[in-house]
């Protein structure tokens, strides 16, 4: 029961790692995907249209970013001690970088003629004048929300990495599981402690 307990936790932060980068990959993807800024253009023969912009033409990291999480969550099942906190502070990174990308385009949105200029036919140099002003849409916030909950996966990725399970190895051979815990002495350290034995002793010197 007393090993059952922290087990059970240990397996719901890592599945709140997974939701955490999952949801982030899909708020990422799809504010990239919708218009972040539009900009009315009067035009001599359609009249006046909506010029716009996706996130993904003004800022190409957003989607970019999101296609990581999504790697990050394969490279989940085959990662394990140091290498998946190194990919947890990968992952930490680039969802900074994320936010602070889309917090300065927030800050500076976009000017009338560079959101003209993403419109076919209608690019700066011969874009009429008399423009409209340069309207944000919500999008870009679903970019910084997805950010944040990748942040804070990362985090308890790199927090939590010695107690996660890795997935997949419940269906691992007893002697392959044996091999990895004999390479990552701090999951042995861990899974002893779990099991009610002494963490400073090593798993041969505990059995005899």
């Amino acid at each position: 029961m007393t090993a059952a307990a922290p087990e059970r936790t240990d397996r719901r932060a890592l599945g709140l790692v997974v939701l955490g980068l999952l949801a982030g990959a899909a708020a990422l993807w799809g504010s990239g995907s919708a218009a972040w800024f539009g900009v009315a253009v009067p035009t001599g023969t359609r009249g006046t249209v909506e010029a716009t912009a996706t996130g993904a033409q003004l800022q190409p990291a957003v989607t970019a970013v999101a296609a990581l999480l999504l790697a990050a969550v394969a490279a989940l099942v085959a990662l394990s001690g140091i290498a998946r906190r190194l990919l947890g502070v990968l992952v930490g990174l680039a969802a900074i970088a994320a936010v602070g990308l889309t917090v300065r385009l927030l800050v500076v949105p976009p000017t009338a003629a560079e959101l003209a200029s993403a419109r076919s036919g209608l690019t700066a140099p011969n874009a009429p004048g008399g423009m409209g002003a340069v309207t944000a849409t919500p999008w870009p916030w679903l970019a910084v929300a997805g950010g944040v909950l990748a942040l804070g996966a990362a985090v308890l990725l790199v927090v939590r990495e010695p107690r996660l399970p890795r997935l997949g190895a419940r269906y691992s051979a007893p002697g392959a599981r044996e091999r990895a815990t004999e390479s990552d002495p701090d999951r042995a350290a861990w899974e002893r402690l779990d099991a009610g034995g002494d963490p400073t002793v090593g798993p041969r010197e505990g059995e005899n």
